[in-house]
């Protein structure tokens, strides 16, 4: 059974911030690039949430480095990863 993904109000506002930022201060395709690498962070963490480890920094979410700048922290259950925040 396919997970859905749901993100959190807090991660979306942080990610369009994220995706703003990326392209007014470096360029569109910076920016596409970095969707990229989200994209298939998800697909990974979709098909084995439990690949990545759990955050030091936040107790019960496990923590995805998208970019060396860039991470996500989710949670998961049988049907559904939860993406929490970026930092």
């Amino acid at each position: 059974m396919p997970r859905k993904v749901i993100i959190s109000k807090r991660a979306s506002v942080k990610l369009d911030r994220l995706l703003t930022y990326l392209e007014e201060e470096w360029s569109e395709k910076v920016r596409n690039q970095f969707i990229e690498k989200l994209n298939r962070a998800i697909r990974i963490i979709k098909k084995n949430p439990d690949s990545f480890e759990g955050s030091k920094l936040f107790k019960g979410l496990n923590r995805c480095v998208v970019t060396k700048q860039t991470s996500l922290f989710y949670k998961f259950d049988k049907g559904n990863i939860y993406i929490i925040s970026f930092f």
